[in-house]
């Protein structure tokens, strides 16, 4: 039985036919791990973007909501991060599909190895400018204002924001341990706390990098452009992709 991870899915994004496209081959996907899956772990950045109103969600992604409560249904855990993207999740997804949503990082321990999980924006140094906006975007005064806005307006303008903060993922590339700010963020744990995984999304840069001789770094990518995942099957965890 195994532990899946994956992230970024970005469905919303860059039109309907490319998302529906995108959103059938993750349920293909879910479809076919379902056997052998014991506990799902999404982490972060399902939707590109998302906000809950008390009586309104934006409308779409009935296949991937169908599927995560077909999962919950059986009994299967199900656990959401939310992402810079998908931040203003308020308990529909809870309340309707029976997902547990986690804001902040999260400690695990499974079969005796100890997991480090997130979705990864905003950690390590710098990146002042962004951890600012992020801040703004999760004050509930602000969250409260714009919920005051139309649904109509406040999506449209939601969307040409996430559409002018989002980095085309297929310029991309991996830094260099010294420059990625998840790898330093990691480094500096360990020195602290063992742990055994870190498993992070939002850079979609996949990448399986041995930080020490006990603990190894995890970027589970995209479903963008490279559409990967991470299984752990109590013994080892694995960085695939899905053809």
């Amino acid at each position: 039985m195994k532990i899946y991870f994956a992230s970024d899915f970005h469905l919303g994004m860059p039109n309907l036919a490319e998302s529906r496209q995108r959103e059938k081959l993750i349920v293909k996907w879910l479809d076919e791990i379902r056997e052998d899956c014991t506990e799902l772990y999404l982490m972060g950045d399902l939707f590109d973007f998302w906000f809950e109103y008390k009586t309104v969600v934006p409308k779409g992604y009935v296949r991937l909501l169908g599927k995560i409560a077909e999962y919950t249904d059986a009994g299967i855990p199900v656990h959401v991060f939310i992402g810079n993207h998908d931040m203003w999740m308020f308990g529909y997804l809870e309340e309707e599909l029976g997902v547990e949503i986690h804001r902040k990082n999260l400690i695990r321990e499974f079969s005796g190895k100890t997991f480090f999980l997130g979705h990864g924006d905003g950690i390590g140094p710098g990146d002042y400018g962004y951890k600012f906006i992020k801040a703004v975007f999760a004050n509930k005064v602000c969250q409260w204002l714009f919920a005051r806005i139309h649904p109509n307006l406040a999506f449209a303008l939601a969307n040409f924001w996430s559409r002018r903060s989002r980095v085309d993922t297929r310029n991309l590339r991996f830094l260099g341990e010294e420059n990625e700010h998840q790898i330093i963020f990691a480094k500096q744990q360990i020195k602290k706390t063992h742990f055994d995984y870190f498993i992070f999304g939002h850079r979609h840069v996949p990448n399986d990098i041995a930080l020490s001789d006990s603990s190894r770094y995890i970027n589970l990518g995209d479903w963008i452009i490279n559409n990967t995942y991470a299984v752990f099957d109590g013994e080892t965890l694995q960085l695939k992709k899905y053809e």
